[in-house]
């Protein structure tokens, strides 16, 4: 029951006044210097305070903005391997609590198969390489890396005796990759139960839980990553945390306070593409743009930065260029995401042949990746009420809303609905996503065209409005529809907000 209104709630609030609340937002600390694309210290105004409503549309962010997980929190004391190799580095990065460099997770890779070949029965090298390929899964995308890093780490389980913890995080890892959110709790819980003092355990729960619905989870997970592991990685995570509670000043200082402190290039890379995000959506395209840049310059290999970056340029004008940066993207990890937004950037640009080889290039991605497991119901969701069949989407979301509810899948299922002509019965889902959800363009977008579908005028110009000055160029396709609508009806696309 909500509190504040006496209606049955959605489950996703937290009261601030619990000890979980207060430590999960912590005082703003002094934005640093020297950090690319760093922008003057925000107003000392603070936002509206509002309960932990983290969406299961973040599905991976935090795993993928961190860096993903090696689950190997304390193997530098491994007996084969030394910080000064490769592979001791990857190990190493594991014991601090930080990511892995690609190159280094890849030598890990390698050592470990080696190993595991001469010694078929060595559970903790199995569980290392199962852990290892994980978090590679996570972070390339690539159909068959789910499966291969899942037969590793059962095989580790198989070998009998106490289940080794780095096997069990790695699981969870896997399941949080594949947005089984049920599944990554379980793992995750019991990983965080055989190694209570293991940072890997709670960044995967703080997934897993956002994933379920379970807020006052998500908040203990976060309060005991940052007392199990202080530093940047845990701040990245509390930053997006910030972000989804609508304390976007606490989020940015926080995450610039990560990138300064990052100490290594995968830790500063996961720190200002986060950065980048926030500034993307506040509508300052040439501020996230240096951020992603400075993420592409620690870690050339971030797929996160190099499609932040593809929005950037796109939100400039720099179309030529956005699209290269899509394709880098999309060779960094083949989402099926990335080819869906490349594809709306060519509709928009009058290539709709080339638009409709993307389409195709999502579809078979999405066939792919779910053979491996990951489920595709959000992206597949999004490409069927968009450029599809809505009847479609809405059964995609309807399944996805009942696996997962909350303010992410609420507007992909209102959506749909709207899409498929239903617009009376998606009122709802849009205004909850609206109000429950991050202050972003694209849901208040969403709600305006369902209200104007409905002749809602007054309400449909407050939310066209509302999107376009979160987010002028939110996307390349909708940002131009809905300046189209708002001159349609009668008042200026654009203009400064009301004395």
């Amino acid at each position: 029951m909500d509190r504040e209104t006496g209606r049955p709630g959605t489950g996703l609030r937290t009261d601030p006044r619990t000890p979980s609340a207060r430590v999960a937002r912590t005082p703003r600390p002094r934005l640093p210097q020297g950090v690319p694309g760093a922008p003057p210290p925000p107003a000392a105004r603070r936002p509206r305070r509002r309960g932990l409503r983290l969406s299961a549309a973040v599905g991976v962010g935090l795993l993928l903005a961190g860096g993903g997980i090696v689950a190997v929190d304390r193997l530098g004391q491994d007996r084969a391997a030394t910080p000064l190799t490769p592979a001791g580095r990857a190990l190493a990065a594991a014991e601090a609590g930080r990511p892995a460099a690609l190159a280094d997770l890849e030598a890990l890779i390698g050592e470990r198969r080696q190993r595991v070949r001469r010694e078929p029965a060595d559970r903790g090298s199995w569980a290392v390489l199962g852990a290892a390929l994980a978090e590679r899964a996570a972070r390339s995308g690539a159909p068959g890396a789910y499966t291969e890093a899942e037969r590793a780490l059962q095989r580790s389980l198989a070998q009998g005796g106490t289940p080794d913890v780095r096997a069990l995080t790695g699981l969870a890892v896997l399941a949080a990759a594949r947005q089984d959110w049920a599944g990554a709790v379980r793992w995750g819980e019991a990983a965080r139960d055989r190694g209570p003092g293991r940072a890997a355990a709670y960044r995967v729960l703080l997934e897993a839980y956002t994933g379920t619905g379970d807020a006052k989870g998500a908040d203990r997970a976060l309060e005991r990553l940052r007392k199990v592991r202080p530093g940047p990685v845990a701040e990245v995570a509390a930053a997006w945390v910030h972000r989804e509670r609508g304390w976007r000043e606490d989020a940015e200082a926080t995450v610039y306070d990560a990138a300064a402190r990052a100490a290594t290039p995968a830790e500063r890379a996961a720190a200002l593409s986060r950065a980048g995000d926030l500034a993307w959506e506040r509508g300052e395209a040439e501020t996230a743009l240096a951020r992603y840049e400075g993420a592409l310059r620690a870690e050339p290999e971030h797929d996160g930065a190099a499609a932040g970056r593809a929005r950037a340029l796109a939100g400039l004008g720099r179309s030529e260029e956005a699209l290269a940066a899509w394709a880098r993207a999309r060779a960094a990890a083949p989402r099926p995401g990335y080819a869906v937004e490349s594809g709306e950037l060519l509709l928009a640009l009058g290539r709709s042949g080339e638009a409709a080889d993307h389409f195709a290039l999502a579809r078979h991605q999405a066939a792919a990746l779910a053979r491996d497991g990951v489920r595709q119901e959000q992206v597949l969701g999004r490409l069927e009420a968009d450029h599809g069949d809505p009847a479609e989407a809405v059964r995609l979301m309807a399944d996805e809303h009942r696996r997962h509810p909350g303010p992410a899948a609420s507007g992909a299922l209102g959506w749909a609905l709207h899409k498929a002509g239903r617009s009376a019965e998606a009122l709802p889902r849009l205004r909850a996503a609206v109000k429950d959800g991050p202050n972003t363009a694209q849901p208040a977008y969403h709600l305006g065209m369902a209200h104007l579908a409905l002749g809602e005028r007054g309400a449909a110009r407050r939310q066209l409005t509302r999107a376009l000055r979160l987010a002028p160029e939110f996307s390349p396709l909708h940002a131009e529809r809905a300046r189209r609508e708002l001159a349609a009806l009668g008042e200026p696309a654009w203009g400064p907000p009301p004395a």
